[in-house]
């Protein structure tokens, strides 16, 4: 059996909760991500554009006869989401590096009128979604996927933009992501969801630090 159809194919027997090996590798990378993301390494969107391509196999266990078949479709949607995002990303962050601060983009606030735009946008793009999945067979409570689906695409547009909101969207999206994972079986990504949780409470305080620390940087040339 080659590398490949190991990882496809490797479980991890808990008690009775049988969970792949794929969610789990998946999810590290989205951590190493994360922290990369935090640090402002431009590494971190290849990273996190191979844990998107595990994740997407994982959660649609319908499709792929994995032992858990539930299809959770916004979570699925939002990995191919996260890798078209990742790579304006990547770009992104390639052409604003600051050679100054050594940081491939400079932390600031959203204004306010972008901030409101990212709260209609998370309430809409679930009203939205939620009768699409619904009828394509998501799983209940359907809007919860579509919240999580929303919320993933502007955290990671935030993100590039260099948004410190992008962080407080995560926790938004965290919030509901961990009921409904557990309910659908998703125990590893559940786990991983309550650190994803504090880690964007960091996360949030360590930008918001060095947006300060940037400004002061300014304002002394």
């Amino acid at each position: 059996m080659n590398p490949i159809e190991w990882l496809f194919d490797a479980q991890l027997q808990i008690g009775t909760q049988t969970i792949l090996w794929r969610e789990v590798v998946g999810n590290a990378f989205g951590i190493a991500s994360a922290v990369g993301g935090m640090r402002r390494k431009i590494w971190a969107w290849p990273v996190g554009i191979i844990g998107n391509a595990l994740l997407f196999t994982v959660f649609l266990g319908a499709v792929f006869g994995t032992p858990n078949p539930v299809n959770l479709l916004g979570q699925a949607g939002r990995q191919i989401m996260f890798i078209v995002v990742s790579i304006f990303g990547w770009v992104q962050w390639r052409r604003s590096r600051d050679s100054t601060v050594q940081m491939a983009v400079v932390p600031h606030w959203a204004s306010n009128r972008t901030r409101v735009l990212l709260g209609l946008g998370l309430v809409a793009g679930t009203l939205v979604l939620t009768p699409i999945f619904r009828a394509l067979g998501s799983f209940e409570p359907v809007w919860a996927d579509a919240w999580i689906f929303t919320g993933s695409l502007l955290a990671t547009y935030g993100m590039a933009k260099g948004w410190t909101e992008f962080w407080l969207i995560w926790v938004a999206v965290d919030i509901v992501g961990v009921p409904l994972l557990i309910s659908a079986g998703y125990y590893a990504s559940a786990v991983l969801y309550l650190f994803y949780g504090a880690f964007t409470v960091i996360g949030f305080i360590v930008w918001v630090r060095v947006h300060r620390r940037a400004q002061a940087l300014t304002l002394r040339r």
